[in-house]
């Protein structure tokens, strides 16, 4: 599992360059507008903040060229609300700035998703939105298992603490972003450096394989 950066594009590139194993690309959002960097990216709607409709769509018709690169697109939600999620879902994507984007629709997931029919059929890329205790929940882990189990592409919002990455992580999840990680260097390095030491093999593997037939 990798980051996406809300940042501007230079640092998108400065920060892929040191930590190669942990960052994937950037997270464009109608908050920030940042111009688009070269590499892979997402569009998220900025709805945790409070969703404009008009300038998510001009984010989308700025980004047409690099469809291409982009992962996918998180469709407008209401956080929290798992059935005017679904709602919204159904009629926003039928709108016509929204209608070229198909292809990279992204449903986020919310607090009583759990407890609701899924069209997982439909589905191609699930953003784990929500509250977080519903990040922080079995029913959560249970979305994110299904749609791996599917093939489906799944990220996660506001992963800041090594504890909430190693756990998606270890579920398969594809990407993540979190907030604190693009505005303070030593959450993302502490990260980093927590993962790089679970990766170390310890002595008592090392020995243990040295033995192995």
């Amino acid at each position: 599992m990798r980051f996406l950066l809300d940042v501007q594009s230079k640092k998108v590139a400065s920060k892929k360059k040191k930590f190669e194993q942990l960052v994937r690309g950037q997270l464009c959002t109608p908050l920030t507008n940042y111009k688009t960097w070269d590499g892979e990216f997402a569009i998220d709607n900025g709805a945790y903040s409070g969703l404009d409709r008009n300038a998510f769509f001009r984010l989308l018709e700025r980004n047409k060229p690099n469809m291409s690169r982009c992962l996918f697109v998180a469709v407008p939600d209401v956080v929290g609300s798992a059935r005017r999620t679904s709602e919204l879902f159904g009629m926003i994507t039928q709108e016509r700035p929204m209608l070229p984007w198909c292809e990279k629709w992204c449903f986020v997931v919310q607090d009583g998703h759990e407890d609701m029919h899924l069209n997982w059929y439909e589905m191609k890329h699930v953003f784990i939105g929500g509250t977080d205790d519903f990040k922080d929940s079995s029913a959560a882990y249970d979305i994110v298992k299904t749609a791996k189990a599917l093939d489906i592409y799944v990220h996660v919002g506001r992963v800041n603490t090594i504890k909430r990455y190693r756990k998606y992580a270890s579920l398969g999840a594809d990407s993540c972003d979190g907030s604190g990680v693009c505005k303070y260097d030593h959450m993302l390095i502490n990260i980093a450096n927590q993962v790089a030491d679970e990766n170390q093999p310890t002595l008592f593997k090392e020995s243990k394989n040295e033995g192995s037939p």
